[in-house]
């Protein structure tokens, strides 16, 4: 069983950074697909961004030019480099692994807070 640990989460200002990881039990394939989401309260979780295979990447627009993903296959780690944070960014993190087999896997999150 695949077990996915995020961690990095806080509290910042806004304009501020974070970057959070996670990191995965078994292996990390470059078959596999790996996403960050987000869920704010009382909100759906919503899609932030993924790398897939060979390190193509792919961004919600809301994050898109402040958000950084990146995976080092080596470490079975997945990273997320948050910069320019706003409030709106506030919501529990949680990393998601899909395999070139069609497991889903998922992490228990980790809360980030944005606020002065």
């Amino acid at each position: 069983q695949v077990q996915l640990v995020e961690s990095g989460g806080g509290l910042v200002q806004p304009g501020g950074s974070l970057r959070l990881s996670c990191e995965a039990s078994g292996s990390i394939s470059s078959l596999d697909t790996m996403r960050w989401y987000r869920q704010a309260p009382g909100k759906q979780r919503e899609f932030v961004a993924t790398v897939s295979s060979f390190g193509s990447t792919n961004y919600a627009d809301s994050v898109k030019g402040r958000f950084t993903i990146s995976m080092d296959n080596a470490k079975n780690t997945v990273y997320l480099q948050m910069n320019s944070l706003k409030p709106e960014d506030t919501a529990v993190y949680y990393c998601n692994q899909v395999t070139w087999r069609a497991e889903t896997y998922w992490g228990h999150g980790t809360q980030v807070t944005v606020s002065s």
